[in-house]
């Protein structure tokens, strides 16, 4: 089985690195592991590469994708047909003025039939997790989307960037900082873009919440709150800690500590966090039910947040000494609901698909060679952050970030 080694306390030489980068293969059955079997076996050794290592020449020798035409649709493959991708991702696709659904990579045949029928995709484009190396030579396919779980996102952006595509992947963006730092790595190794899936920062009302701020409307927002859960019904891999990396904080309350950076614009300094008693223990036995937690900034502000997977809400409130801006339902939904403001009710049109800005945005990026706003770099603070919190409420102490 192929392992990335977990190297968060001391560090392979890179030529050991490459020999088990380039050697060991993972070992396909002929009629291809379920897509959770697949996952499992691959979670179980971790899939992190030591920060800072990078990626010699010879490990990343594809060359450089070419530059997009102007005026041609970059084709897309979506690696991961969960639930995400069917519900959002597809449809988001069909609406996309820049890009559209070009292929799809899955463990299971009959999925990539029914997808091919719904969508018209030629077989050529149809991968699964053993051949997917293949698509480095495939023309059509310009951008990877990851949608697996967190666990397995570095191995499959890792993959994408070998093969000379450029990837967005689903967020949390990885299981620990070190895997940020592997993808990072890889794809400047690779020389392509690399991108999280954080839609919101597409959203009118999100970006309307990151002009006040830039503007200061309202003065500093200095006082936020945010609560973000759902009751979490049956099993999945959410509740696995080797593939969802934690519970509801990872899932949801990454939301939340968005808002509170797009709210300050900047990084908090320090957490603290404590985790509640379960009310369902043998269910949530290995990941948190419900956590509180605290972001500090530098200049006082103060987010005082919960998220859970055992009540239900999805509200955000910033507050400054001119005013306020509230979230007061579906805050983090993928159509934002009721917002308010010291100065009245805010009124955008919705965007037909945050998922449709965020990708053509993505294509605009990889034309005029800017990065993506919401970059790698993002999805390593975020991880950063919520490592933090996790040890906080592990510790009961304040934790510096």
């Amino acid at each position: 089985m192929f392992m990335y080694p977990r190297l968060t306390r001391w560090r392979l030489p890179l030529e050991r690195i490459e020999e088990i980068l380039l050697n060991r293969k993972m070992k396909f059955s002929r009629t291809h592991p379920s897509r959770r079997e697949f996952l499992r076996q691959l979670a179980v050794g971790g899939t992190a590469v030591a920060a800072g290592l990078g990626f010699s020449s010879r490990l990343l020798a594809q060359p450089a994708p070419a530059p997009a035409q102007p005026g041609k649709k970059l084709g897309v493959a979506l690696l991961g047909l969960g639930r995400y991708a069917t519900g959002q991702l597809a449809p988001a696709l069909q609406v996309t003025k820049d890009c559209k659904l070009a292929g799809v990579v899955t463990g299971h045949p009959e999925k990539a039939a029914r997808w091919a029928r719904d969508y018209s995709l030629p077989e050529k484009n149809l991968y699964n997790y053993g051949n997917f190396d293949r698509i480095a030579d495939n023309p059509d396919i310009d951008i990877v989307y990851v949608v697996t779980p967190p666990a397995l996102h570095p191995e499959f952006v890792i993959r994408a960037a070998k093969a000379g595509k450029h990837v967005i992947s689903e967020k949390p963006m990885a299981t620990s900082v070190a895997d940020c730092d592997a993808m990072i790595a890889a794809c400047q190794a690779a020389k392509v873009k690399l991108s999280i899936g954080y839609r919101l920062h597409f959203d009118p009302y999100l970006k309307e919440l990151m002009r006040h701020q830039r503007e200061q409307d309202y003065g500093d927002f200095m006082t936020l709150t945010g609560d973000r859960g759902f009751v979490f019904g049956n099993h999945a891999w959410r509740v696995e800690k080797k593939l969802a990396g934690g519970g509801p904080l990872m899932d949801l309350g990454i939301y939340i500590i968005q808002a509170a950076c797009m709210a300050t614009g900047a990084t908090p300094v320090a957490v603290t966090a404590h985790e509640e008693p379960k009310q369902r223990p043998d269910f949530f036995n290995e990941v948190e039910e419900t956590i509180r937690f605290k972001l500090e900034y530098a200049n006082g502000a103060v987010c005082d947040a919960v998220t859970s997977y055992n009540h239900n809400n999805d509200t955000f409130r910033a507050e400054g000494a001119r005013g306020w801006y509230e979230f007061s339902a579906h805050a983090f939904s993928y159509r934002v609901g009721t917002v308010n403001s010291s100065q009245g009710p805010v009124k955008f049109t919705a965007p037909a698909s945050q998922q449709a800005l965020h990708m053509d945005d993505f294509v605009d990026c990889i034309r005029t060679g800017r990065e993506s706003e919401v970059s790698g770099e993002m999805g390593r603070r975020d991880l950063k952050i919520i490592t933090a919190i996790y040890e906080a409420a592990r510790t009961g102490k304040r934790v510096k970030v």
